[in-house]
């Protein structure tokens, strides 16, 4: 691993590293140019600190790095104990940062590029089943305004299969009850139009009647653009990310599932559930707004898998004589 003498240690500022001005530039361009959401910025920054810290303890700058040198920091993270994805995140960051540098003049060639991202073991995600979302819903108990819009919350997170920055981020005029539809804006401010029917029309419908939203409306909107918000707080904001996160798991606990309920939960089994009922993937592709076919074709390992668990239980020759699986080919 190539070193510097002459590297000048970053100023640290509230016990963190500063970034140097190209990686603020870096951030810049990001926010700028591509569009990149807040959180995915904070999640860059992060990343970014870390591998800038870890250059300056081994007396480095950018200008010094080589291609050992971000195949030696991933070695660091992986004697660190971070998981694949995490790694493979990181790197994501680094080559990106590089490319960037490489391209804008700041360095002469791009270190990272022939660093290749480690893969990432892709597991399933965990869905709930149908009874345990209705037992979820269930828990919700009352009529007053905090219970209707909790109820409509997880029921749009649910039916429409929303990310949860996409829920709070809701807005009236993002609405059209009488049709049915909603507007959401997904990553890199994407919007799609995303059905609202049934329980979901209902409990949202309920939120916003005179009884509900209309209820924790404030005096005054302590910020511009509350006063469009679809989900208040107690305080009469918008709620925010963290809140709706924290309502979530307020009502897993209540169902007796513990911390395992989060928002992205109710949108694994969203999709989960209606490739169960036959929907087609790329109707559920364009609900949930993945770019690509790939991310969402998951989901049908995972109702592969449900209807694996299904038979084997069912069907009475299904298991072998010693009570183990008969061979053959995998349902998989």
């Amino acid at each position: 691993m190539a070193t510097s003498e002459h590297a000048a240690p970053l100023p640290i500022v509230g016990g963190k590293v500063e970034l140097p001005l190209e990686a603020e530039e870096f951030l810049a361009w990001l926010g700028s140019e591509r569009g990149r959401s807040a959180n995915t910025l904070g999640a860059y920054r992060r990343d970014l600190r870390t591998y800038v810290a870890w250059l300056t303890t081994s007396g480095m700058t950018l200008a010094d790095v080589t291609s050992e040198t971000v195949e030696g920091y991933v070695a660091h993270l992986r004697r660190l104990g971070r998981a694949p994805a995490s790694v493979a995140r990181a790197l994501v960051v680094v080559r990106s940062l590089h490319r960037f540098l490489s391209l804008e003049g700041h360095l002469g060639t791009d270190p990272a590029l022939g660093v290749e991202v480690p893969r990432v073991p892709q597991g399933l995600p965990k869905a709930l089943s149908e009874q345990q979302v209705a037992s979820i819903i269930a828990a919700v108990v009352g009529s007053d305004p905090a219970a209707r819009r909790d109820r409509a919350m997880l029921e749009v997170l649910y039916g429409a299969g929303l990310r949860i920055s996409e829920l709070v981020r809701l807005s009236l005029p993002d609405l059209d009850l009488d049709k049915g539809v909603l507007r959401a804006t997904g990553k890199g401010s994407k919007e799609r139009l995303v059905p609202l029917a049934g329980m979901a029309h209902e409990a949202l419908s309920a939120w916003l009647s005179p009884s509900g939203r209309d209820r924790l409306v404030p005096e005054r909107w302590a910020r511009r653009g509350d006063a469009d918000a679809v989900f208040l707080n107690a305080r009469g904001g918008r709620l925010s990310r963290q809140g709706g996160w924290g309502i979530v798991r307020r009502y897993g606990e209540r169902a007796g599932l513990g911390n395992r309920l989060t928002p992205h939960v109710l949108r694994h089994s969203c999709a989960t559930h209606m490739l169960d009922h036959g929907a087609d993937i790329r109707v559920v592709q364009e609900l949930l707004g993945h770019a690509s076919l790939s991310t969402t074709q998951v989901y049908t390992m995972v109702s592969t898998e449900r209807l694996r668990r299904v038979y084997e239980a069912a069907h009475p020759r299904a298991m072998g004589r010693a009570g183990r699986r008969a061979p053959g080919p995998s349902l998989l």
